[in-house]
């Protein structure tokens, strides 16, 4: 089957070699700085942007997804269930990774990280509500979420809720997160991201 998203264009570095991150389009203004569409072949930062203010923006947004996938279980301050089954060396998640780009493409006929990118889009709260101390009481306030939050929070929606289903379901790593990512960029809201992205609007708008 021919990959419209594979380029023959010699010396070209494609993610995976295959699909070509600088074809996506971000729809949502406010995450064009924040989603890195570099092309990358493997997950080589090694924490090179770690000095810099906002140095998870230079980070390419495939590798940014690896990253989440190392602490699936993670939920606040600790981990909410364990994250053992991911992991091991980034080589595991990186292979998980390609294989569900594979999946997406040969499901939708579509560039996976278009459809990655879909998904975050449809994950990310623009509105959260915080807590603070007034007098003796606590109050409720909506504030508006940072761009860099917005896509840290859905990319981590997105993993956890792949994870759980495959802890809950016994389902195949490759299989859940596929489908977690085709649901998300559908909007559909069955998928935990997508929920968890309306509630946290919907008490925003409650809140103001």
């Amino acid at each position: 089957m021919s990959n419209p998203a594979k380029i023959e264009v010699e010396d070209k570095v494609l993610t995976f070699g295959k699909y070509d991150a600088e074809e996506v389009e971000i729809g949502d203004d406010g995450l064009v700085r924040y989603i890195n569409l570099e092309n990358i072949l493997s997950p080589r930062s090694k924490g090179r942007h770690t000095e810099r203010q906002f140095y998870k923006a230079e980070v390419p947004i495939t590798e940014r997804l690896l990253t989440h996938m190392y602490v699936a279980g993670h939920r606040g301050n600790k981990h909410y269930i364990t994250s053992g089954k991911n992991t091991g060396k980034s080589e595991k998640l990186w292979n998980i990774i390609e294989e569900v780009f594979d999946n997406i493409y040969e499901q939708t006929d579509e560039n996976p990280i278009q459809v990655l990118v879909d998904a975050i889009e449809n994950s990310a709260p623009v509105e959260e509500v915080v807590t603070y101390q007034r007098g003796g009481a606590r109050a409720r306030k909506a504030v508006i979420m940072a761009p860099q939050r917005r896509v840290d929070v859905a990319l981590r929606l997105l993993v956890q809720g792949a994870y759980e289903k495959r802890l809950a379901e016994s389902e195949d790593a490759v299989e859940t997160l596929t489908n977690e990512l085709i649901g998300a960029a559908d909007g559909n809201n069955e998928i935990r991201a997508v929920r968890t992205k309306e509630r946290k609007e919907r008490e925003a708008e409650g809140a103001r």
